[in-house]
């Protein structure tokens, strides 16, 4: 366990990450948002053909968190995962709110992007450029987009605190895994590490913004009768915010918190001379 990342230190390089990220241009912060969100498109069209194949949602949820792993691995952006990592770097005052609104609308745009070149290259790969109508994989795409829009506005108001809460629980999870993506030194460990919590939220059926950037589009474009205006109001906007909540109080609220602390001793003992010219006065 040599590679093992403590809690502890854990905070320490949760603020070196998000310091980190925020000093990269925008050029970067767009194309690795848009690869982050292309990489969780593919896995998303993978897991329902999977799916799809087998009968068991559960299994393309096993195999769901490839696309989070590679994300990791390449140190990619991907707005779930900052919205849990940002804030540390700004409770700390390493950087300031502006740095961290930044860094969250670029990743947005660049996961948009990302998330929508890919539906439109699906949408031709799986419908032969539009003579078919996409098989197995466009009937569950269809009802997804159903089920992830107009099936929250039927319910109205309860629709809409439903789909906030399941967003709340899923970047729970979702922020967790960046977390534990830092809990290694190991590339392997790096992917275990986030495997578990991208598994629980995916298992669940939880609201998560980026990968609805591509599935809700992806059946509309596939023929499903949702609007743009149901997309957004009723899912991606809600989703977003409560995606940031769940991340915000459960993950870097939390485990800044009680470990915080931790890190002001660490650096007071790394500086005993200004501790000690601090004991003299």
């Amino acid at each position: 366990m040599s590679d093992y990342v403590k809690p502890e230190a854990l905070i320490g390089s949760m603020i070196e990450s998000g310091t980190s990220k925020a000093s990269l241009p925008a050029a970067d912060l767009l194309v690795r948002g848009a690869l982050a969100g292309a990489y969780l498109a593919f896995v998303t069209s993978m897991a329902f053909l999977i799916a799809a194949q087998t009968g068991q949602f559960i299994v393309g949820a096993l195999l769901f968190p490839a696309g989070f792993a590679l994300i990791v691995v390449l140190k990619l952006e991907l707005l779930t995962g900052n919205l849990g990592i940002m804030p540390t770097a700004f409770f700390s005052g390493e950087i300031g709110l502006g740095a961290v609104l930044r860094n969250w609308v670029l990743v947005f745009l660049g996961n948009l992007l990302g998330s929508l070149l890919y539906a439109g290259l699906f949408w031709i790969a799986a419908t032969d450029a539009g003579h078919d109508g996409g098989g197995p994989i466009g009937d569950q795409l269809r009802a997804l987009a159903v089920h992830k829009t107009t099936a929250y506005e039927t319910l109205g108001m309860a629709g809409l605190l439903t789909v906030f809460v399941r967003a709340i629980l899923c970047n729970w999870m979702v922020s967790l895994a960046s977390v534990m993506g830092l809990a290694s030194t190991s590339t392997v460990g790096k992917i275990l590490g986030c495997w578990l919590p991208i598994f629980i939220f995916v298992s669940q059926g939880f609201e998560h913004s980026v990968v609805n950037m591509f599935a809700i589009p992806a059946g509309m474009m596939l023929g499903a009768n949702v609007s743009f205006y149901d997309w957004w109001v009723w899912n991606e906007i809600p989703v977003t915010i409560g995606n940031a909540v769940g991340a915000l109080v459960f993950t870097a609220g939390a485990l800044y918190f009680t470990y915080h602390r931790t890190i002001v001793t660490s650096r007071a003992i790394s500086r005993p001379g200004v501790q000690a010219m601090e004991s003299s006065h």
